[in-house]
């Protein structure tokens, strides 16, 4: 394919750029509040997009009776050693109840007790039928007003002039279209990056994994190109899993209560702790010293608890009841090996992503994160992507005006779509696409602390990590694509590689291990108080900038500088 790129331009007032979680709740929010028109740019479908494709069985982020959102800031800053933003996880969880509400509204089916109470799941999580829960969104989403959906178009570069964002160009993965929308504030709402690392599973396989494998970092890398500050990305996410499915491990150890053991059934999480990377730590060492495997320790659940755990993985992870069923080894009968996965960078679990101030702006003026994209505030889940997605919706209305667009955006557009019909040419590549994301996999694997190392590095091997990122990133400048679909995998590739270059910045800059597994430095095994504050970083002029900020004390937060 080498004909040039028809051009589209669109206005709207606001561009979201995701069409999950946060994006259609945001969506949803101006439209209720306000009479701005909104566009969703979506590169798959919003009826079955984002990490609520699948659906959940529990909303994980919620005030029981009985406990305050201020409860929810303590358990997430202890889970996170200190490195969280107190005013964006109060802001947060201060609204977790009454998006809930909401939801159940736009039809969730919450589970309740006898007295009509919703059932709770732990002391911060509730019980739903959830498999829906994204088309509940979507079609809330699309019966709104002033709202238009632009499914299967993905959004590349931010048009940003002077501090300021002006809106986005993409293309069409349908379609030789390349759309330059313009926009009054732009929401980047597109989740975190998986993919990054060499997964547990191979092959044909290799999509089976904790996190989506279409979250590829997109929004990072727009905002990182664009110059706009990043935080913490060196805090890493590895899920603790049950084995081969990857399904989820919290509906069976909130859900009956089964406690972690290794091979000679000692219960090992009493020695390493309890929070969600020592949980991961743990098993990885027990391995290591050869107690292994770990196990969830299931065996004499009631009949009652197994129905309920296999009712629960088919509302969610059904390849996991299929095993179970398919075995004959129900998890009353016998315990469930655990793993954990490759790294992730997602800041709905850990603090990674986008530094915003507390309405959820971005240090690049009307350009706002919200949900797994935004830093600073771990452990949001659902609830918590919801509650961002409202927040920046709220603050874009108070703040919006009408700007004029600068002639000199017309000159970034024109480099993007030289830059689309590049690759789009008729050529034969050294290296294609998949060869260059399985060796960007691989580095990331064995020297920037992936599962084949046990998620351990040293300065020399994130040194060595940096300079062949840097190397297949001068490669993918040469990639082809045949058509639309191919052009989306060359960005995608672009984009993780974009990921990697911070993360390998951060894993270098913060010299402690403050989470371990998360960040197993070998050089630097111990926490160290010079560095109980932020790592950021900016990309300014090409070249990436390491800031380290205080931590934030009050209960809101403005960009100074």
């Amino acid at each position: 394919m080498s004909k040039k790129l028809c051009t589209i331009k669109l206005y709207t007032d606001v561009l979201i750029i995701g069409g999950g979680t946060a994006g259609c709740y945001a969506a949803l929010t101006v439209s209720r509040r306000s009479g701005l028109s909104v566009l969703i740019a979506e590169k798959a479908n919003i009826w079955r997009s984002g990490c609520l494709a699948a659906g959940v069985n529990a909303i994980n982020a919620y005030i029981v009776p009985g406990h305050t959102p201020q409860d929810y800031v303590r358990y997430a800053a202890n889970d996170a050693n200190g490195i969280v933003r107190p005013d964006l996880l109060l802001t947060a969880a201060e609204r977790f109840n009454a998006v809930t509400a909401d939801l159940e509204k736009l039809g969730l089916v919450i589970l309740k007790n006898k007295d009509g109470s919703y059932a709770a799941r732990g002391n911060r999580n509730i019980k739903i039928n959830g498999e829906n829960l994204k088309p509940l969104l979507a079609k809330a989403v699309q019966q709104a007003s002033n709202v238009q959906v632009l499914n299967h178009v993905n959004m590349t570069d931010l048009l940003v002039q002077d501090g300021r964002v002006f809106g986005a160009v993409g293309f069409s993965l349908q379609d030789a279209v390349l759309y330059d929308i313009r926009a009054g504030a732009v929401l980047i709402a597109t989740g975190g990056a998986a993919g990054l690392y060499r997964p547990n599973n191979p092959g044909f396989s290799r999509h089976k994994m904790w996190y989506p494998p279409f979250n590829t970092g997109a929004g990072y890398a727009m905002g990182i190109r664009a110059g706009a500050e990043m935080t913490t990305f060196e805090m890493r996410f590895i899920a603790l899993r049950c084995k081969d499915t990857i399904a989820p491990t919290g509906t069976i150890a909130q859900g009956v209560h089964a406690r972690q053991v290794n091979a000679r059934g000692d219960v090992y999480e009493k020695q390493y702790g309890r929070t969600t990377s020592e949980r991961v730590y743990g098993t990885v060492r027990e391995n290591q010293l050869g107690h292994g495997p770990c196990y969830l320790q299931t065996s004499g659940i009631s009949p009652e608890q197994e129905r309920d755990l296999l009712k629960a993985y088919l509302n969610m992870a059904p390849s996991q009841t299929l095993k179970w069923v398919e075995s004959g080894c129900l998890p009353g009968r016998q315990d469930v090996e655990i793993e954990g996965t490759e790294p992730y960078i997602v800041g709905g679990h850990t603090a990674s992503g986008y530094w915003v101030n507390t309405q959820r702006e971005s240090t690049i003026h009307a350009l706002y994160a919200a949900g797994d994209v935004a830093g600073g505030c771990p452990q949001k889940y659902v609830t918590g992507a919801l509650a961002e997605g409202e927040i920046a919706a709220e603050d874009i209305i108070r703040k919006y005006r009408k700007v004029k667009q600068p002639s000199a955006l017309d000159v970034q557009v024109q480099c993007i779509a030289a830059a689309y019909e590049t690759i789009l040419k008729e050529q034969t590549p050294v290296y294609s696409t998949e060869e260059l994301e399985e060796a960007m996999q691989k580095v990331m694997d064995v020297y920037a602390g992936g599962i084949s190392s046990n998620y351990q590095f040293n300065e020399k091997q994130l040194s060595i990590a940096a300079d062949k990122i840097d190397r297949l990133t001068a490669l993918s400048s040469y990639v082809a694509a045949e058509n639309m679909h191919e052009l989306l995998f060359a960005y995608e590739l672009k984009d993780r590689l974009t990921v990697c270059k911070v993360l390998i910045a951060h894993l270098m800059s913060r010299k402690e291990t403050r989470w371990h597994a998360f960040n197993e430095n070998l050089d630097y095994p111990n926490t160290n108080d010079r560095y109980l504050g932020y790592v950021n970083s900016r990309m300014i002029g090409g070249k990436l900038q390491i800031l380290f900020r205080d931590l934030v004390k009050g209960a809101s937060y403005e960009h100074k500088d």
